[in-house]
C-alpha cells in the first residue's frame, strides 16, 4: 500500500501560512528602531628603535620623531552624526632609558587640529621594560563633534636626548572603541 503525503504536508503548510500570527503587529515601529553598535579598531602602532633617534651620518640626535595616519572611519558623514563616545586606548611597552612625551594631534583636512592628547612614557630598560598603565582617552559631549572633524592623527615622539649607545625598543599598539546610535534621520 503506497500512499502520497506530498498533497497533504502541502496543505498544512499552505493552512499554516494563512494563519500565522500576524494580525497585531505594527508596522509603524519599525520606524522607531534605534541600533546603538559598539565598533573596535585598531588605530596606531609602532615599534620604533633607539638608533632611530640618532643619525649617524650627522652624528646629531633626533628628539622628534614623527608620523601621520589616516582615519578614514570618521570621514564619513553618516558615522559623524551617530557617533556618541569614543574610546581611545594606547599600550605602550618601553626597552630605551628614557622616558618620552607622546602627543596625538587630530587634524582636519583643512590642516587645523581638531582634537589633542598626550601622555608620557617612563623610562625602562631591556632587562626591566617600562609598561606603565595603558593610556585611556575617552572622547565625548561636544569634544566628539572636534574628533569627527579630523581624517588624520599625527603622533610626535619626544625624548630628551639621545646618543649612539642608545639601545632598545619603544613600541605602541592602540586601538579605538566608537560608540554610535544609529536611527532614522528626518
Amino acid at each position: 500500500m503506497k500512499k502520497n503525503l506530498l498533497i497533504p504536508a502541502l496543505g498544512v503548510f499552505v493552512g499554516l501560512l494563512l494563519f500565522s500570527c500576524i494580525k497585531d503587529t505594527d508596522f509603524d515601529q519599525a520606524e522607531n528602531v534605534t541600533l546603538t553598535p559598539v565598533v573596535e579598531l585598531d588605530l596606531i602602532h609602532f615599534d620604533v628603535a633607539a638608533n632611530e633617534f640618532f643619525d649617524e651620518v650627522t652624528n646629531t640626535a633626533r628628539l622628534r620623531l614623527v608620523d601621520t595616519t589616516e582615519i578614514r572611519f570618521l570621514d564619513d558623514t553618516e558615522i559623524q552624526e551617530s557617533l556618541l563616545r569614543a574610546d581611545f586606548l594606547f599600550r605602550f611597552n618601553n626597552t630605551i632609558p628614557r622616558e618620552f612625551a607622546v602627543n596625538f594631534q587630530f587634524i582636519s583636512e583643512e590642516g587645523e587640529e581638531t582634537y589633542a592628547t598626550a601622555t608620557v612614557v617612563p623610562a625602562g630598560t631591556m632587562t626591566n621594560p617600562s609598561t606603565p598603565p595603558d593610556f585611556i582617552e575617552v572622547v565625548e559631549g561636544e569634544e566628539v563633534l572636534q574628533l569627527t572633524g579630523a581624517n588624520r592623527v599625527v603622533i610626535s615622539v619626544d625624548i630628551p636626548s639621545a646618543d649612539a649607545s642608545l639601545e632598545g625598543n619603544l613600541n605602541l599598539q592602540s586601538k579605538t572603541t566608537y560608540y554610535l546610535e544609529i536611527k532614522e534621520r528626518d
